[in-house]
């Protein structure tokens, strides 16, 4: 038995000395196929990000590119699986904030590291927040919003406990100041959606992505986005930052990501092709849609991965205020 864990050791040191790193690099990608993971069930917008992605990123690289999603626990499952596999540039994970950023600052405990256990190669794009009301609600501003929080209740509802969703809600409710911002969770986002669209809830806060169409249409109303500057596309949404609450400036990223120790070669490889890869008029022409874009300046190696630190840190001080925690 001792034998074979020594020769299990001296099989294990010998392929991953820096010899054979060095030479695998130099010849990757030379199987098929690479595995883009995609941590939410198809359909949504991790699903719909990697199946734009990955015929460009296929044409790219010479190889079949497949998506493979592997869904449950909030995109923790699929995340996971990716932190355990070999940093062979032969697995990808299409890597989402709600899991490596608000899972992180709410949950007691998390099944691998978010920074350490990946090489984080570039973020793709952001999808902002919203606060979702009927169009015939009485609440035609975040002023007349928060006015009515203070003394009488608010049912906003989110994805669930613990989400960017919540954590926004959260932080809503103690700068507003909101005593009467009362949280109801589902599980998921259209469940909530048709208890708004029926009145049994005021309001949602969801990401922009798959609420664009009702909100052109009219049959929505966003009080506020949490974009910098306004959107192009539906310029009448005033930002947070407008509104008083410059704090609540942010997103919801999905990034490129890979199991940690990704060999230099192959990880400046995957980074360098993100943003022409993005820049695609098919791909751009879906972001539009969805209200979901890349950032102007390619945030990629080193830079995204200090985003995702500040991130972890900031969210994990706005959980500690609102007293969010899930535990597990």
């Amino acid at each position: 038995m001792k034998r074979r864990q020594i020769l299990a050791a001296a099989g294990a040191a010998v392929l991953s000395s820096p010899a054979i790193v060095r030479a695998q690099s130099a010849t990757w990608p030379s199987k098929a196929p690479i595995r883009l993971i995609a941590q939410f069930p198809p359909g949504g917008l991790v699903d719909t990000v990697s199946r734009l992605m990955a015929p460009h990123l296929s044409q790219a690289l010479g190889q079949t590119v497949i998506v493979e999603n592997k869904a449950g626990a909030g995109g923790l499952i699929g995340t996971d699986y990716v932190s355990k596999q070999a940093a062979d540039g032969y697995c990808l994970l299409v890597s989402h904030a709600s899991v490596h950023i608000y899972a992180t600052a709410t949950r007691n405990t998390m099944p691998f590291d978010p920074v350490g256990d990946f090489s984080h190669l570039a973020m793709l794009v952001e999808a902002p927040m919203v606060i979702l009301v009927r169009a015939q609600s009485p609440y035609k501003t975040l002023a007349q919003y928060l006015e009515a929080a203070k003394s009488n209740p608010v049912r906003y509802g989110t994805s669930g406990i613990g989400s960017a969703n919540h954590l926004y809600g959260e932080l809503l409710k103690i700068e507003g100041p909101a005593p009467e911002h009362d949280h109801v969770p589902y599980q998921g986002s259209a469940p909530a959606m048709q208890d708004l669209l029926s009145g049994q809830i005021d309001s949602l806060f969801d990401p922009i992505t798959t609420n664009v169409a009702q909100l052109k249409a009219g049959a929505l109303r966003a009080l506020v986005v949490s974009t910098p500057q306004r959107l192009p596309a539906l310029p009448n949404i005033p930002t947070f930052a407008e509104a008083g609450f410059p704090s609540m400036t942010g997103s919801q990223w999905l990034g490129l990501s890979a199991p940690k120790n990704l060999p230099a070669p192959i990880a400046q490889k995957l980074t360098s092709l993100m943003p022409e890869i993005l820049a695609k008029p098919d791909i751009m022409a879906r972001l539009e849609e969805l209200q979901t874009l890349p950032r102007k300046s390619p945030v990629v190696g080193d830079e995204f991965v200090k985003v995702i630190q500040s991130q972890i840190s900031t969210w994990t001080k706005v959980a500690k205020r609102a007293k969010v925690e899930v535990v597990v």
